[in-house]
């Protein structure tokens, strides 16, 4: 997508958040045709999945396949469930005490921005004026900056469009550098202000653009949820850069959909997302929630005590969830996000998953070790199922790879096939939460689950190794700890090793009188 199409899709806004048919004539047929592919295949192609002597190896990927697709199933049931009949009763609930003439105490919304587009900023701005005139509640916007550049921005768009509006303006400048700073300079400032327990914070980027109707359906939620204190909403993208990052953006985002309903259902989230989240102010004011989110750290066994870069979203959920703290997420509230990818997108897509998985990894122990009565059953197994997964996922290719190499080679056609079925009937169970219909997301797929895994083993065992293109380049990397680099990259070969040897033993591609006549050539006994 173009910076000009882009930027008229952001002011529209139609394309986005509006209804759009999914399935035409054309998507129809390009699902005929991929099935039909996959038929040939099956039909033209030796299929040794069923021979005899390839039987077991089959049957592990055919259970592998199975644990996970049943746990992807649990996760559409309970979404299904969540949009049909947990979320529509707090929606009528919500609606009924907005029109009846409920409004909220005051409106703060933390922008933190850096160095951002001004149209993406102008726009993000005008999503707020719009709201404030579809609701009118007194809006104080506070601006976490680090630069002349987008505090003039938006101080002087403020001043010519909204200067007879309830919307005042705060700016604080952080005296550090990092987002982290940023947002804990300004929640100081908000402090300092003694605003009440029950009034709304919105945390929000500085290229989030709001849908209309954000204000009306996401506020009256607390009234209606007395004890709910965080609430973060459904987010679309709109991609400056390659088609395919786009279209694996959105199918990340439909995963979102389906995960982040389905741990709705328990009343808690996995992450109170950075882009757009809304809080009650009774937490975030508190001394102890701005110091975790300034210098939330880890106490590792190779690599000592570091800070967290990014993932303030990951530690402002911490907190609430060490409060055992209700938390929710609005399926009908749209969020967009602009995402101006430059160069590689091959590399963007490893960046963002370094960041995203570091995030995921360092929060993720902490958190399992508060236990399931605290975080409840069901999060509490999604968060150790993360840590699983990423072994999980490299099993089959595992399997596929030396099978194929030292049993069969046809395993590998075989193989792929099974691929190319699996990923598209995920697929397809992704485009019932999804707006568009993209042929391209089945190996997308695939593409997202093995380089996410890997990611997730490399970043294991260096944890403290940060790096955030966004906010301009930071990184925490240490380079002068040679050693434990070297520890890392020995404790990461170990651990691979043992999950290929674990596999290999285990399918019978090896077998123990291998490993007897090995030990005798080396030990000759």
């Amino acid at each position: 997508m173009t910076a000009t199409s882009a930027c008229s899709l952001i002011k529209s806004g139609s394309k986005v958040h509006g209804a759009v048919s999914k399935w035409t004539l054309l998507k129809a047929y390009q699902l005929f045709i991929f099935l039909g592919m996959c038929c040939f295949g099956l039909l033209e192609f030796a299929n040794p999945l069923w021979d005899p002597h390839l039987q077991q190896f089959t049957l592990v990927l055919g259970v592998i396949g199975i644990w996970r697709y049943s746990w992807w199933f649990v996760h559409a049931l309970r979404a299904e469930h969540y949009h049909s009949r947990v979320f529509p009763k707090h929606r009528k609930k919500a609606d009924r005490l907005w029109e009846s003439g409920w409004r909220p105490e005051g409106v703060h919304i933390l922008v933190t921005t850096f160095n951002e587009n001004r149209k993406t900023t102008e726009h993000m701005l005008r999503s707020i004026i719009n709201e404030y005139y579809n609701s009118e509640p007194p809006i104080t916007i506070w601006l976490g900056s680090s630069c002349d550049h987008d505090e003039e921005i938006i101080a002087n768009y403020l001043q010519l469009h909204a200067r007879d509006l309830a919307i005042d303006l705060n700016i604080v400048r952080q005296n550090q550098p990092g987002k982290r700073m940023a947002i804990g300079s300004v929640l100081r400032a908000m402090s300092r202000a003694e605003i009440s327990d029950d009034e709304l914070v919105i945390f929000m980027d500085g290229d989030s653009i709001l849908s209309p109707g954000t204000f009306e359906k996401s506020f009256p939620v607390f009234a209606a949820r007395p004890e709910l204190q965080a609430l973060t909403t459904d987010e679309e993208v709109i991609c400056i850069g390659p088609a395919w990052v786009e279209q694996w953006l959105k199918m990340r985002f439909a995963q979102r959909r389906i995960a982040m309903q389905s741990h709705a259902v328990s009343g808690k989230v996995l992450t109170l997302t950075g882009r757009m989240s809304i809080f009650k102010a009774n937490y975030i004011t508190k001394n102890e929630f701005i110091r975790i989110l300034e210098a939330d750290h880890l106490d590792h066994w190779l690599w000592g005590r570091f800070r967290f870069l990014s993932g303030d979203d990951k530690s402002t959920w911490y907190y609430l969830l060490t409060q055992n703290a209700e938390m929710t997420y609005l399926p009908d509230v749209v969020v967009s996000t602009v995402e101006y990818v430059e160069g590689s997108g091959f590399k963007r897509m490893a960046q963002n998953f370094q960041r995203w998985s570091g995030n995921m990894l360092r929060n993720g122990s902490r958190a399992i070790g508060l236990g399931p009565r605290k975080v409840g059953f069901f999060i509490w197994w999604c968060l150790i199922d993360q840590r699983l997964a990423m072994w999980t996922t490299l099993i089959s290719p595992t399997v596929a790879a030396s099978v194929s190499l030292l049993v069969d080679s046809r395993f590998i056609i075989a193989y792929f096939i099974w691929i190319l079925f699996s990923r598209l009937l995920l697929s397809l169970c992704l485009f019932r939460y999804s707006r568009e219909v993209f042929f391209s997301w089945p190996f997308l797929l695939y593409i997202n689950q093995m380089l996410n895994a890997v990611v997730k083993v490399y970043s294991l065992f260096r944890l403290s190794k940060q790096r955030w293109t966004n906010r301009g380049n930071q990184s925490s990397e240490d380079k002068h700890h040679v050693l434990k680099n070297y520890m890392a990259s020995y404790t990461t070969a170990v651990w691979v090793a043992s999950l290929i040897v674990f596999v290999t033993y285990y399918t019978g591609v090896l077998n123990r009188p291998e490993w007897l006549q090995v030990r005798y050539l080396v030990f000759g006994n």
